[in-house]
């Protein structure tokens, strides 16, 4: 009786169910997403502005894909994965 409770008790409990580390993947990738939609629209030569860095690709979509990854994130974490 006592060597089978020892070994319940060495089990690993891990904080995070299955169900939180899908979502934090689906998170991390949305945030990385925005980064990779937010790069670019730079200019080789410094005395030539480029006028793309300020599409709504950049400016609008990235950060709100950025925000949604971290609300996903924020979901994931308080999600409790016993119900």
């Amino acid at each position: 009786m006592g060597e089978k409770k020892r070994k319940e008790e060495a089990k690993s409990i891990f904080v995070f169910g299955k169900k939180n580390y899908k979502f934090m993947f689906i998170g991390l990738a949305c945030i990385a997403l925005g980064f990779i939609l937010m790069s670019g629209g730079g200019s080789d030569d410094p005395n030539v502005f480029n006028p793309e860095i300020f599409h709504w690709r950049r400016i609008r979509l990235a950060p709100a894909i950025i925000l949604i990854g971290f609300g996903i994130e924020i979901y994931a974490i308080l999600l409790n994965p016993d119900k």
